[in-house]
């Protein structure tokens, strides 16, 4: 019996340690685009205002956002990404049909978004060290075929 308590906490111990551990989500939170110090290259199309609430869920995120576009239009959208960089469907986006996501380390993930299957833009997330701003740099073309390049920084509420 005593062997097999052994062997029962070997096996427990292997598969704890061959677990990649990350530190606390640093996306989740509640997140305001601060256009003070963001940059929209085409400018016109920079949003009015945006609010991002992101929750922790198994192996990835759920992302709501509210965004007051370039027009005034409300928009509301949602999704849930696992990081394994598979395409998942992004619900009320007009802009995107699906996102993938990736972790590249705690601080720092990617998404690929895809509007009928082809790509249309990628966006690198770099989160400082104090946990109180993300960096959002989105390249790509939007739906109306324009490039676009943006540097958007966001506040944690």
């Amino acid at each position: 019996m005593k062997g097999y308590r052994i062997a029962i906490c070997l096996a427990l111990a292997l598969v704890y340690v061959s677990t990649p551990v990350y530190a606390a989500d640093n996306q989740v939170g509640t997140w305001k685009l601060n256009l003070a110090k963001s940059k929209y290259d085409p400018a016109n199309l920079a949003p009015k205002s945006t609010t991002s609430k992101t929750e922790a869920v198994d192996g990835g995120i759920k992302a709501t956002v509210d965004t007051v576009d370039s027009t005034g239009a409300n928009i509301h959208y949602e999704f849930t990404a696992k990081y394994d960089g598979k395409d998942y469907p992004v619900k009320g986006d007009p802009t995107r049909d699906t996102v993938a996501y990736k972790r590249i380390d705690d601080y720092t993930f990617e998404a690929t978004n895809k509007k009928g299957g082809k790509i249309t833009t990628t966006a690198k997330f770099v989160y400082s060290k104090d946990g109180k701003t993300r960096t959002i740099t989105t390249t790509g073309t939007n739906a109306q075929g324009q490039k676009v390049s943006n540097i958007a920084v966001w506040d944690k509420q």
